[in-house]
């Protein structure tokens, strides 16, 4: 149980921060460099799209060691203990898609939960990030037009 907390706490711990530093680069890039308004928003959506796979990929290694490990249960299902079937599992969750072919057992179900509420939360960061990319070509516009 002590080391599922430590994995999870791990897990999120490292999503978060991976998610700040996207967004603050994706941010700072946007100061350092012009572009016209649609290809900065391009720039802001994929950027954010990367960040996410990669947690996402995060989440699915972390499923991979604890159905190889001996210490935690077992996704089942329509899994075959492969990575990319982790990998599956990781995307379905951490959308909250869940399409519940494969499904977790032990530990690894507070571990799915905790993935879920992490996607949530940096999918809700990453739409308010966007939000307020866009909302600043608005504001430029709006006064652009009023000249």
């Amino acid at each position: 149980m002590l080391l599922a907390f430590v994995i999870n706490c791990a897990l999120v711990a490292t999503v978060v921060v991976i998610h700040h530093e996207a967004l603050n680069g994706l941010f700072r890039l946007g100061q350092k460099i012009t572009l016209h308004r649609n290809l900065a928003l391009l720039m802001g959506v994929f950027g954010a799209l990367i960040a996410h796979v990669i947690e996402m990929w995060l989440f699915a290694l972390g499923y991979y060691f604890m159905v190889r490990s001996s210490h935690f249960e077992t996704l089942g299902g329509n899994f075959d203990g492969s990575l990319i079937d982790c990998a599956y599992f990781s995307f379905t969750t951490y959308t909250s898609l869940g399409f519940g072919d494969i499904e977790p057992y032990g530990h690894l179900r507070f571990t799915a939960g905790l993935e879920a509420l992490t996607g949530l939360v940096m999918i809700t960061w990453t739409a308010s990030f966007m939000f307020l990319k866009m909302q600043k070509y608005w504001v430029n516009r709006e006064n652009h037009n009023s000249q």
